[in-house]
């Protein structure tokens, strides 16, 4: 596959974009196989690809990023693409949330909703993906409220260990991949 972040921003081969990007050459690299390493892992272990794009088209979604949304939905079946959408609509929020310990940042303290899935998403998802979800939206709105029950919640609905880094790692690197693009975008049409 071609560089995705090139792909989502739309750079062409030997534009001026490609060549401020070829000047960092290595973060480009970086990027890419990051991306392979969270989706085109030689083993995906209990991390289920589909699985993986269905978190990413979540997180795309969460952050209204559409041209994200569609990279990643169109490689969903249209049951699981139906039930990401629904999980979106009752997921999606302004953020980020969260509370800070006692103290001189506690006066930035913003509450927000956590998520958590309907019964009809659930049911679709289900649990552990549903969960996969929760714990999703919690990193992308609530990044300051992460606590060990959290962790918990992902390990009784069947989540590995090592699962759950993986997930934690394919939701920062989504926000990474969703910045980047934007900013490229910008450039682009300056």
């Amino acid at each position: 596959m071609d560089d995705v972040i090139d792909r989502l921003a739309g750079i062409e081969p030997g534009s001026a974009l490609d060549r401020i990007r070829a000047g960092r050459a290595q973060a480009r690299a970086e990027a890419q196989a990051s991306y392979r390493a969270l989706f085109e892992p030689e083993d995906a272990g209990a991390f289920a690809p589909q699985e993986r794009v269905a978190v990413a088209a979540f997180v795309a979604g969460l952050h209204q990023e559409p041209s994200m949304v569609h990279f990643y939905r169109e490689r969903l079946g249209a049951e699981l693409r139906r039930a990401v959408d629904d999980a979106v609509m009752e997921a999606r929020g302004q953020g980020p949330y969260g509370h800070y310990p006692s103290g001189p940042l506690s006066g930035e303290d913003v509450p927000g909703p956590r998520y958590l899935a309907s019964d009809s998403v659930r049911d679709r998802l289900g649990a552990k993906l549903a969960a996969a979800f929760e714990h999703a939206h919690m990193l992308v709105y609530h990044p300051r409220d992460a606590a060990p029950e959290t962790l918990q919640r992902l390990l009784q609905a069947g989540w590995t260990t090592t699962a759950v880094v993986t997930l934690s790692q394919l939701v920062a690197f989504l926000a990474y991949q969703i910045r980047a693009v934007a900013g490229l975008r910008v450039l682009r049409s300056s």
